[in-house]
């Protein structure tokens, strides 16, 4: 059964078959070869897969997002990072950095993030007059702080995976790992820029300029300090949370009278394709992942890692290097749920932490990404 499921999910893999349906078709060609499972088993562990309370929080932060996109809040983002760091040197790409820390605070996802304010700023970027490459590598890079940054639609589908974490505590220790990150990429757009002479805008915003930008971005600013406080003070759970950052979108948007018949319907309907693709996926993986435990693929793996070292470290940086390649193939998504039952009993056993692990696992994974050939 092995051979043909490795083989079957890299062939179909190689062949540019959607992730999910490659997970689900050598699942499914692996256990009718094998013989001894029973197929009906797969349909069990479709459904076992997606039937958790928490992953309710994944299509209201989905629905939130698409929300305030909606009502025009994205621009406003983009034209309160603008006047506040578009004067300095490189200014469209801390533009680029900030807005995206930003954008992470209310999608927790980087596809979310990718389709909205970083192609917007790419854009921008190209018409004044920074390289094509650059400005689509920085925009894929800064779109990865979108899962790290709290909420985080990858955090809650590890924290269902893996027991002795919470959501809550997930989401309190990606804070500080999304700013450093953003941190990080700032100053290297610092000395891009100063290497290749893209400069800022030629006059700074004007006190009144960047207050009205301020007001106008607040309603955005705030709702991360909802959700987080909230959560962190035990007013809600993270998938209450989840409800109660889209109802606020929604209010905010009949309140701004941004929000018309026509795209509140496109913003449900985006929130229900992006939603069913995710359940999709997670329904598939269920599936790949029990077989590899089935397979006792965790058990062998520990047993040839620890043959090569016994240091928590090594193996932390093993177990890193590991999901950092897995991430140049595979989408974030799948490999999360099928590394996760296969990588945490070897960091538990080497006494990592499974909150420092998952957001090794996680962060490690998002580079993976957009690291080529993906």
């Amino acid at each position: 059964m092995g051979p043909t499921l490795i083989i079957l999910f890299f062939a179909t893999l190689i062949l540019g078959i959607p992730v999910a349906f490659t997970m689900g078709v050598a699942g499914l060609a692996a256990i009718f070869v094998d013989g001894t499972l029973n197929p009906l088993a797969a349909t069990q562990r479709m459904f076992a897969g997606i039937d958790s309370f928490p992953l309710m929080a994944v299509p209201f932060f989905i629905l939130a997002s698409e929300l305030m996109t909606a009502c025009g809040l994205t621009r406003a983002l983009l034209r309160f990072a603008n006047d506040l760091v578009g004067h300095v040197r490189g200014g469209l790409g801390h533009v680029n950095v900030l807005v995206s820390m930003l954008f992470a605070g209310i999608s927790g996802s980087a596809l979310a993030d990718a389709a909205g304010p970083s192609a917007i700023v790419m854009g921008m970027m190209r018409r004044a007059g920074y390289e094509a490459n650059y400005a689509g590598a920085l925009s894929s890079a800064t779109a990865t702080i979108g899962p790290i940054i709290p909420p985080s639609i990858l955090m809650v589908i590890y924290a269902i995976s893996t027991t002795g974490v919470t959501v809550a505590g997930l989401f309190l220790a990606g804070i500080l790992p999304g700013i450093r990150l953003g941190l990080a990429l700032a100053t290297a757009n610092h000395f891009v820029s100063m290497r290749h002479g893209y400069r800022g805008r030629d006059q700074g915003a004007t006190f009144g300029e960047l207050s009205r930008s301020t007001l106008a971005a607040l309603p955005a600013i705030i709702m991360p300090a909802i959700i987080q406080g909230g959560i962190l003070g035990g007013v809600f759970t993270p998938t209450e949370a989840g409800a109660v950052a889209s109802a606020y979108a929604l209010v905010l948007g009949l309140a701004l009278k941004a929000l018309t018949a026509r795209k509140l319907y496109e913003a449900f309907a985006r929130a229900a394709v992006i939603t069913a693709s995710v359940f999709l996926i997670i329904a598939m993986a269920s599936i790949f992942g029990w077989l590899l435990t089935y397979l006792q693929i965790p058990q062998s793996l520990a047993a040839l890692i620890t043959s090569v070292t016994q240091e928590q470290i090594a193996i932390l940086f093993i177990l890193a290097g590991f999901a950092f390649v897995c991430g140049f193939f595979i989408d974030t998504l799948p490999a999360l749920i099928i590394l996760t039952p296969v990588l945490g009993p070897i960091a538990a056993q080497a006494g990592i932490d499974p909150l420092h692990f998952g957001m090794m696992l996680v962060l490690n994974l998002t580079i993976g990404m957009i690291t080529p050939p993906v």
